[in-house]
C-alpha cells in the first residue's frame, strides 16, 4: 500500500520563521527537507537553474546560463529586475503580475512569470497581485534564508507534513501541560458576562486557528458588531484550488526531484528521491478548477506528450479551498476580531501569499498578541 500526502508541499529558505520554529522544536531541517537549489527547468533543459554561488551572483550566472531564450530575451528579464529593484520591489495594489510584466517577451511570460505566480501565489497572472509577487522574488533572491541555507534554496519534504511540523508542536504543549482535544471541533463561541466561552467553557482569550470557513462561523455564533463586521470582510475573499494527481510507474525517474511543466500541472515531483516508493510521483495543479477528474485526464495527457509513458493514477487529491485567490486590489481580513479574540492564518493581513511562512508568522503574531492581552490579569486561554 502506498501511502500519499494531502498534497505536495514545498518550502525555500526564505521561510525564516517556519525553519526557526521546527529547530525551536527539536527537529532537524536538514533530515526532514531535501535542499537544492531552484531549478525551474523544464524536461527539455530549457529554463532557469540556480547554481550554488551566492546571490545575487548566482541569478546574473543562471540566467546567463538559460537554455531556450535568446539573449534579447535575457537582456529584457534583466533589465525587468533592475527596474523592480530600483521601484522597492513594490507595485500599486491595483496591478496585476500580467500588468507588471507586459513589457517581457511573450515567452518569457509563458515559461517564466506565469508557472512562478501560478506556484507561488496559487492564481493566475491575469489576476495575481504584483505586490505581493515582487514581494515574493524579493525575499526568495534577496532575503536571508534560515538554517544555514540561501533564500533562494528549495526545500522538498522527505516526510510527510504531521512529521515536518505539527506532530513536535503538539507533543510540546502536552509536555508543557496543556490540554489538547482533537477531532471535537467547537460549536459555539459566545462572549457573556466579561468572558469568551467555547461550547460553555470558559476563557478569558481565544485564537481561532482554523479554516477561514470555521473562523467566519464562530465569529458570526459570537453576535457581536465586531466580529460580525470581521466576518464580513473575511466572507468576501475569493478561493483557488489545487490538484495533486499521484501516479506509479515501478522503476521510473525523473532527472530530478522536481521538474518544472507545460501544461496542466506546473510541476511535477519524484517522490521516489525523496524517501518514497520508486515511480511514484506527485504532479501539483495550482489554480485547477473544480474537476477532479479533469485534472486526472489532463496529467495523464500531459506525461503522454512529454514521452513520459502513460502513468497510473493512484490518488487524486482536490483541496477545492486550498487558498485565498491573492488577487491585485484584495484588502485581507486583520488578524484582531474583538477584544480578547484574534484570528490566525495565512488569509489574514500579511506580505505573503498563502503558504506555510504565511501561517506560521500569522501564529506567532496572534500569540504575542494574545500574550499582551492576559498580561494585563486575564488567567486562562485557548
Amino acid at each position: 500500500e502506498v501511502c500519499v500526502d494531502n498534497g505536495q508541499h514545498i518550502l525555500i529558505g526564505a521561510y525564516v520563521r517556519t525553519l526557526a520554529r521546527m529547530e525551536s522544536l527539536g527537529l532537524v531541517p536538514a533530515k526532514l527537507l531535501h535542499r537544492q537549489a531552484l531549478d525551474l527547468r523544464f524536461l527539455d533543459g530549457r529554463g532557469l537553474a540556480l547554481g550554488d554561488a551566492p546571490q545575487p551572483i548566482s541569478s546574473a550566472l543562471a540566467l546567463w546560463r538559460a537554455k531556450g531564450w535568446t539573449l534579447t530575451e535575457r537582456w529584457s528579464l534583466i533589465r525587468a529586475g533592475l527596474g523592480w529593484a530600483l521601484s522597492g520591489w513594490s507595485a500599486p495594489p491595483s496591478q496585476t503580475v500580467d500588468q507588471l510584466s507586459a513589457a517581457l517577451p511573450q515567452t518569457l511570460r509563458t515559461e517564466l512569470i506565469e508557472p512562478l505566480c501560478v506556484a507561488a501565489l496559487n492564481t493566475p497572472a491575469k489576476r495575481a497581485s504584483a505586490q505581493v509577487f515582487l514581494r515574493v522574488l524579493h525575499d526568495a533572491f534577496l532575503g536571508p534564508g534560515g538554517a544555514g541555507w540561501r533564500a533562494s534554496d528549495l526545500l522538498l519534504p522527505r516526510a510527510d507534513l504531521s512529521a515536518l511540523l505539527p506532530d513536535a508542536a503538539l507533543a510540546r504543549l502536552r509536555a508543557q501541560g496543556a490540554e489538547v482535544t482533537l477531532g471535537r471541533p467547537v460549536i459555539e463561541l459566545a462572549h457573556r458576562a466579561g468572558a469568551w466561552q467555547l461550547d460553555g467553557q470558559d476563557f478569558d482569550a481565544v485564537v481561532l486557528a482554523c479554516s477561514q470557513a470555521s473562523a467566519l462561523r464562530l465569529a458570526r455564533s459570537c453576535a457581536l458588531p465586531d466580529a460580525s463586521a470581521w466576518a464580513e470582510h473575511a466572507q468576501a475573499l475569493r478561493h483557488e484550488s489545487i490538484a495533486t494527481v499521484y501516479t506509479l510507474q515501478p522503476g521510473a525517474t525523473l532527472p530530478r526531484p522536481m521538474v518544472a511543466l507545460q501544461g496542466a500541472a506546473q510541476y511535477v515531483f519524484d517522490r521516489g528521491q525523496l524517501g518514497g516508493p520508486s515511480g511514484l510521483w506527485a504532479w501539483v495543479v495550482s489554480a485547477a478548477g473544480e474537476d477532479r477528474q479533469m485534472a486526472q485526464d489532463q496529467v495523464v495527457q500531459q506525461a503522454l506528450s512529454h514521452g513520459l509513458g502513460r502513468p497510473t493514477v493512484i490518488q487524486t487529491v482536490l483541496e477545492r479551498r486550498a487558498t485565498f485567490a491573492c488577487e491585485a486590489g484584495l484588502i485581507r481580513p486583520p488578524m484582531g476580531i474583538a477584544p480578547g479574540l484574534v484570528a490566525a492564518g495565512d488569509y489574514l493581513e500579511g506580505p505573503y501569499p498563502a503558504t506555510l511562512e504565511g501561517a506560521v508568522r500569522s501564529g506567532e503574531a496572534a500569540a504575542a498578541r494574545v500574550g499582551d492581552w492576559l498580561s494585563s490579569g486575564a488567567r486562562r486561554a485557548r
